[in-house]
């Protein structure tokens, strides 16, 4: 049982061994140089996208550490603005709160003087109605007429006897 595959043939074997150095040669000549220049062109991409990835994530952090300051920043400056609306608006509400206090207060004034005014030119009718009755009740009592300063001297009379106190006083 000799198998032709186990037994050893010195000129098989030395053919065998030429044909797998000529298979080497052309091998490494036009083979190995390019297959390892492909490997190394891939391994120096692959090192090159690594490389982009890891500025890219460095970059992604800075941009996401900067949007982050960004947001607080703008969050602080919009609750500036709404203390300073706020306080715009108190101050607003103040001005008007005094100016309606004030415009009040001045109307109020301004209709006292006003009635008072009216009271006092009430009271002066009043008493010249009342001096013109008196000097028609002295003509009819006296049967005569008065000349003007006989009437003026008994209009001030009758007119100081009268006490227009609790009209003045019912004024205020």
């Amino acid at each position: 049982m000799d198998n032709p595959l186990i037994q050893v043939a010195p000129g098989l074997m030395i053919w065998t061994l030429i044909c797998f150095g000529i298979t080497f040669y052309v091998l490494k000549r036009f083979a190995f140089g390019p297959i390892q220049r492909a490997i190394d062109e891939r391994r120096e991409r692959i090192r090159q996208s690594l490389a982009e990835a890891d500025r890219a994530r460095e970059e992604a952090r800075g941009l996401l550490e900067e949007h982050r300051a960004l947001r607080a920043r703008a969050r602080q400056d919009a609750e500036e603005v709404l203390a300073e609306a706020r306080r715009v608006a108190e101050s607003m509400r103040e001005r008007v709160r005094e100016e309606t206090e004030a415009d009040r207060q001045r109307r109020l004034e301004e209709t006292r003087r006003q009635i008072e005014a009216e009271t006092q030119r009430a009271l002066e009718q009043l008493r010249a109605e009342v001096g013109e009755l008196a000097l028609v009740a002295a003509e009819k009592v006296t049967r005569r007429s008065l000349d003007g300063a006989e009437q003026r001297r008994l209009i001030e009379e009758a007119v100081g006897e009268l006490d227009f106190s609790a009209l003045e006083a019912a004024e205020r």
